[in-house]
């Protein structure tokens, strides 16, 4: 892995309990490029991804968010 990294800001439409919320940072976490995923308890609806730009791109990003049955935006893009 590369030593460069960069974020965006993922809005998440639906109103995701813990479960689904702390699953869904777990299982970006464990993706290669992606170095963590995180959401603020006070604002529950917005992700912070860090991630290595020369393995993943913020679109690739947003499609496994998707894939987990989630809809959402980038914002900052």
């Amino acid at each position: 892995m590369s030593n460069h990294c960069a974020d965006v800001v993922v809005h998440i439409d639906e109103e995701l309990d813990d479960e689904q919320i702390h699953g869904l940072e777990r299982d970006l976490s464990r993706l290669s490029g992606i170095y963590s995923a995180c959401v603020h308890e006070n604002a529950r609806h917005l992700m912070l991804i860090d991630f290595d730009p020369e393995d993943t791109d913020p679109m690739m990003l947003l499609n496994e968010v998707e894939a987990h049955g989630v809809h959402g935006e980038l914002i900052g893009l």
